[in-house]
């Protein structure tokens, strides 16, 4: 009588399997399926891409993409905001956006949600950096702060009225109180 065993799948194999709501992500050979975004999320990601696009959309500089799968260096994460160059988005071959992105983005942004662990995300940013990206952000709504990563420099804490890093071609002045004051609607 001979044992099963369960293989884990292949990153293709992975990539066959429908689509989960929330999202799943294939890392380091495992699937972890990512919590259900929440209010304080929602609002700092649909802000974030609004705000980036407001100023790079027209002139064709970049463009801020929600909750994009991403595949690369064996490896497929759903960023929360993917920010990529215009020149840099692979569109086909009429002009349209691809539904696949088999590349890291320029800059990617992860909001850490309550159930989600630190370092988790903060490796995916690290795997983004290893592959290209040159900017990636870690906020942190419950503390009110960005972790900013740099490609090949130390990460810096960033809060209160410190101005944050963009990509060089986005003209963009946001501070970190300016980020976190998006979660205040109305008032």
């Amino acid at each position: 009588m001979s044992a099963t065993t369960t293989e884990p799948l292949t990153l293709e194999e992975f990539l066959n399997l429908p689509e989960t709501k929330p999202a799943s992500e294939y890392i380091n050979k495992e699937i972890i399926q990512k919590p259900m975004p929440k209010g304080r999320h929602s609002r700092l990601q649909g802000k974030l891409c609004a705000v980036v696009n407001q100023v790079t959309e027209n002139q064709k500089i970049a463009y801020a993409f929600p909750e994009l799968r991403c595949t690369f260096g064996k490896c497929s994460t759903v960023t929360d905001v993917a920010v990529f160059q215009w020149e840099r988005i692979p569109f086909t071959v009429d002009e349209q956006v691809p539904d696949n992105f088999e590349l890291p983005p320029d800059w990617t942004i992860e909001i850490l949600s309550p159930e989600q662990k630190p370092n988790k995300v903060i490796g995916n940013i690290l795997h983004c950096l290893n592959y290209g990206s040159g900017l990636g952000w870690f906020l942190d709504p419950d503390d009110l702060s960005i972790l900013v990563f740099l490609a090949e420099q130390q990460p810096v804490l960033l809060q209160g009225e410190d101005f944050l890093p963009v990509l060089p071609e986005i003209q963009l002045a946001l501070t970190v109180n300016q980020v976190f004051g998006w979660l205040k609607m109305g008032g």
